[in-house]
């Protein structure tokens, strides 16, 4: 068994983003120059001061330049810090990524930067740190000077620091680690230890020729030695990664590096990261899961499903009128996983004889991609004068706009004209627009055709209906939408809410084929019921001529 699977075993029951914001130091004043010693820069603070944090320190390898990416994309340099936030629950714990590109255990403790986050180390958090890349540069000159004395021993070099001018004791790579432990001591947190994550580089010839190269000899092996002497929790990112990429091979792992800039040896891009922040977590967890797992997000994957596996449908009778749904998987989720939409559990409730289903909607997708891989045009191109139209879209429109891990899909906040520009994989850049902007033109194109329009809002997620009112943004958006666009609105998130109140926690926990998000045949059917009641409750009941028996009951 991998660390992965052995992780996701491990922390299967355990609890997907909230938009909290992280709460930032004060703009500094414009940097003399762009030297990553000298020029001060603007790093988060905990989004919520009340809650435990975990706190990052490291190199470029951690956090890279201005963690987006250089707005490239997934193919842009990124630290493993940026995807091992997401891998946490944002109301249980801070992420708190403080790790700074081009800086040495050395140099981010003498640029003030140690200073600046001690300041936010509260008893409780866990402070994680990851130096080398740059420890073996010069002690002393006048374009970086951040090395540090090789090993970890006590010994130290008085110099005259050419970059800064002034003297300055330099000491061994170990002192440096030693120092930051001692000090995450005296705050009553928990110092933990991470070797280098290894390059993209390998042995030719000596022992293991054609395996990853490690660094066990030096910074690694010396990172580990600090660690075990002190106590320390330690991670060692250097042997577990290079053990993951030799299982890779290189044709695999040269994808886990920008494609773009081939020399790159050191800065992964998205995916590379994403492994890297897996391993980190995986070793977070070894070291203390009692303490590391409730921090964890539930397991609550959403994968874009590969269209080649999905038939799209068609209206069964062509003299008949149809209604098409749109949306994403929890409309229809075709058993993956045991996740059924609601859309699978609708027919009972309409008389076939008099209407047609067609279930349109793909999991994974959101307003936005729906439209932009053709999916809305076709569908558009079935459809007639007196049919309607069911969409919901909203669990994939939310994330942010460059990052990879919205994979593309994240709609721009809103429902005004503005949009965004956003850098697919390939390279090629989409201007993206807000999910308002996308379900007007749903509603425009369909009222064209001359059908009725339904905007729902999203069925709500397992763990969000009890405290609060789940996709609140969404539902005003697209309630603003069809107000303004003639179509009607079901605010189907408050429909199954209440629902839910009706039978209980214990009875809706039963509902779901995943943590969060994805209903079983049970949740499908409730849900379906739901869609139903909220339907028959439209102004002038546009499908009231339609329902079955069974629908025609519904209360």
């Amino acid at each position: 068994m991998t660390i992965l699977n052995a992780l996701v075993r491990a922390c299967a029951f355990l609890s997907l983003v909230c938009g909290a914001a992280a709460a930032q130091e004060p703009a500094p004043a414009p940097a003399v120059n762009t030297d990553p010693a000298r020029a001060q820069v603007v790093l988060p603070g905990p989004a919520n001061p009340a809650l435990p944090s975990i706190i990052l320190i490291g190199d470029s390898t951690v956090r890279n330049g201005r963690d987006d990416g250089q707005g490239k994309g997934a193919e842009g340099q990124w630290g493993w810090g940026n995807p091992f936030a997401a891998l946490f629950d944002p109301a249980r714990v801070n992420i708190v990524n403080r790790a700074v590109g081009g800086l040495s255990s050395r140099t981010y403790l003498t640029s003030g930067h140690w200073e600046r986050t001690l300041a936010f180390v509260k008893r409780g958090d866990i402070v994680i740190m990851q130096f080398g890349h740059n420890d073996a540069s010069p002690l002393n000159d006048d374009k970086r000077a951040r090395g540090t004395i090789r090993g970890t021993g006590d010994e130290s070099s008085e110099i005259d620091n050419l970059l800064t001018g002034k003297r300055e004791t330099v000491r061994s790579y170990g002192w440096y680690l030693r120092k930051f432990i001692a000090d995450i001591r005296a705050k009553g947190a928990t110092p933990v230890v991470a070797s280098l994550v290894p390059r993209k580089a390998w042995n030719e010839s000596g022992p293991g020729p054609g395996k990853v190269r490690r660094n066990r000899d030096d910074y690694a092996g010396w990172a580990e030695q600090v660690a075990r002497s002190e106590q320390a929790g330690f991670i060692d990112l250097n042997e577990t990664v290079a053990q993951r990429y030799d299982e890779l091979g290189r044709e695999q792992v040269m994808k886990l590096f920008p494609m773009t800039t081939p020399e790159e040896r050191i800065h992964t891009n998205w995916a590379g990261a994403e492994l890297n922040a897996r391993m980190a977590l995986a070793g977070l967890v070894a070291l203390d899961q009692k303490r590391a797992a409730p921090f964890l997000k539930l397991d609550d994957a959403r994968p874009v499903v590969d269209a080649r596996t999905v038939r799209d449908e068609t209206p069964r009778d062509p003299g008949l009128p149809t209604l098409f749904l749109v949306g994403d998987s929890t409309v229809k989720s075709g058993g993956q996983n045991g996740a059924i939409g609601w859309g699978e559990r609708i027919a009972p409730y309409f008389d076939t004889r008099k209407i047609n289903l067609v279930n349109a909607a793909i999991g994974g997708r959101s307003s936005r991609t729906f439209l932009t891989e053709g999916r809305w045009d076709r569908m558009l191109g079935q459809l007639r004068r007196g049919d309607t139209v069911l969409i919901q879209f909203g669990h994939n429109d939310g994330g942010r706009i460059g990052d990879p891990a919205s994979k593309n899909r994240a709609s721009a906040p809103g429902t005004g004209p503005e949009t965004v520009e956003d850098t697919r994989p390939d390279g090629t850049r989409e201007q993206v627009h807000s999910f308002g902007w996308y379900l007007a033109k749903y509603v425009a194109d369909a009222r064209a055709k001359g059908a009725t329009v339904i905007i729902a809002s999203s069925v709500p997620h397992r763990d969000t209906w009890q405290q609060q009112r789940d996709f609140a943004n969404f539902a005003q958006w697209g309630k603003e939408v069809a107000q303004a666009g003639g179509a009607h609105f079901m605010d189907l998130t408050m429909l199954v809410s209440d629902g839910y109140r009706t039978v209980g926690v214990a009875t809706v926990d039963t509902f779901f084929s995943d943590a969060r998000t994805h209903t079983n045949a049970a949740g499908a059917d409730f849900n379906a019921a739901r869609v139903v009641v909220g339907l028959k409750a439209l102004p002038g009941n546009p499908l009231g001529a339609y329902f079955s028996d069974k629908g025609a009951a519904l209360q």
